[in-house]
């Protein structure tokens, strides 16, 4: 590797918003993050709230006033 041209590699405690900490290698020192593995819904198995917009057929439809 040559000299001179890496940045610094640092343990770095992660800290996320839910108040969750945990340790990991980065080149930056202290991390704040707004979501981990232990908040995020996909991983705590939560149910998503799923916001319902309509199709582009239905707001095609409403838009240009057509019968179904």
């Amino acid at each position: 590797m040559k000299q001179g041209i890496h940045p610094e590699y640092y343990r770095t405690t992660v800290t996320c918003a839910c108040g969750e900490t945990f340790e990991t290698g980065s080149t930056v020192q202290n991390l704040r993050v707004e979501i981990c593995s232990k908040c995020h819904p996909f991983y705590t198995g939560a149910r998503q709230r799923v916001v319902q917009s309509g199709g582009r057929v239905e707001r095609f439809r409403r838009k240009y006033n057509l019968e179904q």
